[in-house]
């Protein structure tokens, strides 16, 4: 790295921010503890079942996400997001606090997913239905194999987020392109097994809510979803990292401006994966398939998904055409919160009519209750982690041989 460029890097390590990280982890047990004294306490036990499964899947989405966003930018050797690469990492490195907190959801499992032996929801399926169900437990949906997968997929998502970050951690201190070499090298094999876990992680998640409906792009429209998150996440630190030993105030213009672009292709990638996966049903109309949409776009639940389409995709999609807003940070960090907030929409809309069914969202207090107290809960103890995971190292990678073209990027 040249002098120039060393010289306008912030040298001093991010020293932690205590007022964040106490409430952050404060806040996020509190909400746990309050999900889960519904579920004891009340005959709720559905609701804070599926709350804290949206709660989960969200932001263990975006975890992942981020590991497979640096896999992809080393894959591609991407410059220009190397001064927004610590932040990815560090967003990478919460993934080992959700093999704590999957601890809840297995608890409250008989509540959520009828396949479960010891589930009472399985006396609804009855029939031919229980026969088609039986074959789909014996071979896939059993509690043994179950726990088999999810110790595979952590142990995926922990060893590439682990590798990634302790290599760029430690080209920190050595500098050197070989650890660089090393992540482009390590990078391309790790896609394969982490495209792999998160969508079979989506089946035993949230697809398993119906096990009689599969679909093979329910994988994708969750990752798609997650991504965009993790951009919208990715714009807010650069926005609002700002101040000592912190990268935000060498972002440049440029750099939004790509992360603004990023955010529009992944809104429009997931109305294609979204609409996609809406048609393959619809023309095929098999017994098996149709009722899941059937649910969503007729009766109670058909003004919720209109609005899914124009909240997800139009309004952000047209929004984001604007190339002033992408040149904003602030503009751009709005809409940004704004597809965070969507997004957890989204999977309400894919979690909920497993438990309502043809009655439609239940808006009550205990629903209200519990969706807020298990999102902050599992989003505080997430940030708390990843603030933790930032204190005493630097926010941005300053001993990478090409950060002095990612200070410098302009668009071509």
């Amino acid at each position: 790295m040249s002098p120039a460029a060393e010289a306008s890097v912030p040298l001093e390590r991010y020293t932690g921010t205590p007022k964040l990280m106490v409430p952050a982890f404060g806040v996020g047990v509190l909400g746990i503890l309050a999900t889960l004294a519904v579920y004891l306490a009340t005959d709720a036990k559905g609701i804070a079942a599926h709350s804290y499964l949206l709660a989960f899947s969200y932001w263990v989405g975006i975890s992942v996400a981020f590991i497979i966003m640096i896999a992809i930018f080393h894959t591609a050797k991407a410059k220009w997001l190397i001064l927004l690469r610590r932040t990815m990492e560090t967003g990478a490195s919460t993934i080992p606090i959700f093999v704590v907190l999957i601890l809840p959801l297995a608890f409250m499992a008989n509540y959520l997913y009828p396949w479960l032996d010891s589930s009472p929801l399985n006396a609804k399926i009855t029939g031919l239905e229980a026969e088609h169900l039986s074959h789909k437990v014996h071979f896939y949906l059993n509690p043994t194999f179950t726990a088999v997968r999810h110790v595979i997929y952590f142990a995926v998502w922990i060893f590439a987020a682990w590798k990634l970050r302790k290599l760029s951690v430690q080209q920190d201190t050595e500098g050197g392109l070989d650890f660089t070499r090393r992540l482009r090298r390590f990078s391309p094999g790790m896609l394969p097994p982490l495209a792999l876990t998160i969508t079979f992680a989506s089946f035993d998640w949230l697809m398993s809510l119906t096990p009689l409906w599969q679909s093979t792009i329910f994988g994708v429209y969750y990752f798609a979803g997650s991504f965009l998150s993790a951009f919208c996440i990715l714009t807010i630190a650069a926005t609002y990292a700002r101040g000592q030993g912190l990268f935000g105030n060498l972002v440049t213009t440029a750099h939004f401006h790509n992360l603004g672009k990023l955010m529009l292709a992944f809104t429009a990638f997931w109305a294609y994966i979204a609409f996609s996966q809406f048609l393959l049903v619809w023309v095929a109309n098999i017994p098996e398939e149709a009722p899941w949409y059937g649910v969503r776009i007729f009766g109670a639940w058909k003004p919720a998904s209109i609005a899914l389409f124009f909240l997800h995709f139009v309004l952000p999609f047209f929004t984001l055409l604007s190339r002033n807003l992408k040149l904003q940070p602030r503009k751009l960090s709005l809409v940004a919160f704004y597809l965070l907030a969507v997004h957890a929409f989204d999977l309400y809309w894919l979690i909920w009519p497993a438990l309502t069914g043809d009655q439609g969202p239940s808006i009550n207090p205990l629903t209200i209750l519990t969706l807020v107290t298990s999102f902050v809960g599992v989003g505080g103890i997430a940030v708390g982690f990843a603030l933790k995971n930032a204190s005493n190292n630097y926010t941005m990678p300053v001993k990478d041989p090409y950060i002095a073209e990612s200070l410098r990027y302009v668009q071509p």
